[in-house]
């Protein structure tokens, strides 16, 4: 306590007309073995501090964050296969000291000799507030969901947690607090945030050239993914023995600034070694707009026809999908039919929109449920296991896969 009262001392010699306090985050992103990112946001512009350590030791470490209502620390120095913990301050509202601090864990990606994996998916999160017809109150069934989910997906074992697109109803960064940063921060508190560009990240006018500022404004701003050379839109990242890629679908949804997906495109050449360069490695990749869905859009033919055959020939064992509001597994395909060493299709598409109806039946379908849901995913070693629960905590599949 004596270096960080000094820190305080530091800060408070400066001048300050207000005092700070978080209204997003901390929330945790771009992990490696030996760094991490933390990011939170204050009501007025401020300096901020931390402090972090291998747990149980959080004050091993502490640093300075410049002033700003955007805060950003990047935490070096880490090793792999570690739990770390930290604490993040601001002025109190005596501006004579610091308030209590948010406090939160992580876990650096495991290196390749570790074989175990525990990871949490959920999909859309965006849901408009819904209003009477003479703009009354009505109950929001969507944030209720969110809140049950997150009440059991921070009890759950996990290392980071993916997100399958559409963070927002709108894209606007403005609804990202009530449709996801509030509900689910105790989860982004401890899971670094890996996500899959939906098309509302592109916004409701992606189909027209004027638009290209939209994803920056919004998204790209506030979320650091691992790098590639089309960062955020499409990148991958190793823990333990898998290997997780996430890929941008959103031209097929007339997004005119997301990356092609054509035989020839960048995108897909990069895919294409990517998933070569994995090795024995599981393969997992990440995707919104779905290639096998029997839900009221159906599977997305674009995304079907030029990746799918790529998912097979490079052995991919599961694809988790967004883009239909329902809960879906097919059986492991290849070319077309169930075939058990083929690649399962997992769509995770709703956490807080109307869970729709299977509109488009299809014989690859193995599991159908309309009901918002979350995944709890576990390694270990040749074994993956995937669980899905609805927002009562039942638990509606169980996936086994072998490598």
């Amino acid at each position: 306590m004596k270096k960080l009262s000094l820190f305080i001392c530091f800060l408070l010699s400066a001048p300050l007309l207000f005092s700070a306090r978080i209204i997003r985050g901390p929330y945790i992103e771009d992990p490696t073995q030996t760094t991490m990112i933390l990011k939170w946001q204050t009501d007025v512009s401020t300096p901020g501090w931390l402090e972090y350590g291998p747990a149980p030791r959080c004050n091993q470490i502490m640093m300075v964050v410049p002033e700003g209502t955007q805060h950003k620390a990047v935490l070096y120095g880490l090793v792999p296969n570690q739990d770390f913990c930290y604490r993040v301050y601001v002025y109190n509202e005596a501006r004579d000291g610091a308030q209590e601090p948010a406090e939160g864990t992580f876990r650096t990606l495991y290196s390749a000799e570790r074989k175990t994996v525990n990871f949490l998916a959920l999909g859309a999160t965006g849901a408009d507030k819904p209003v009477g017809e003479n703009g009354e109150a009505v109950p929001d069934d969507a944030a209720a969901a969110r809140a049950n989910l997150a009440e059991l997906m921070k009890k759950e074992k996990s290392d980071f947690l993916i997100h399958t697109g559409n963070i927002t109803h709108s894209g606007l960064n403005e609804d990202a607090d009530r449709e996801f940063f509030a509900p689910f921060k105790d989860v982004l508190v401890k899971n670094p945030l890996f996500v899959a560009l939906g098309p509302n990240e592109y916004g409701p006018d992606r189909e027209n050239r004027e638009s290209k500022a939209f994803l920056r404004a919004n998204y790209s701003r506030y979320h650091d993914m691992s790098w590639s050379r089309a960062t955020p839109k499409y990148y991958s990242f190793d823990s333990a023995n898998a290997r997780f890629v996430f890929l941008d679908t959103n031209v097929a949804e007339g997004a005119v600034w997301a990356p092609e997906i054509g035989e020839k495109s960048t995108q897909t050449e990069w895919l294409k070694s990517t998933l070569a360069s994995a090795g024995e490695k599981w393969k997992i990749v990440v995707i919104n707009a779905p290639a096998y869905s029997s839900g009221a859009r159906g599977a997305n033919n674009e995304v079907f026809l030029n990746w799918v055959k790529i998912f097979e020939d490079y052995g991919v064992n599961l694809v988790l999908q967004g883009g239909d509001a329902n809960y879906e597994r097919t059986f492991p395909m290849f070319r077309g039919e169930a075939r058990p060493r083929g690649v399962t299709y997992v769509t995770l598409g709703t956490a807080a929109p109307q869970p729709g109806k299977r509109e488009n039946p299809d014989p690859s379908t193995a599991r159908f449920v309309s009901a918002r849901h979350y995944a709890a995913g576990k390694i270990v070693d040749r074994k993956l296991t995937l669980k899905v629960y609805n927002e009562k905590g039942k638990e509606l599949d169980k996936l086994e896969i072998y490598l």
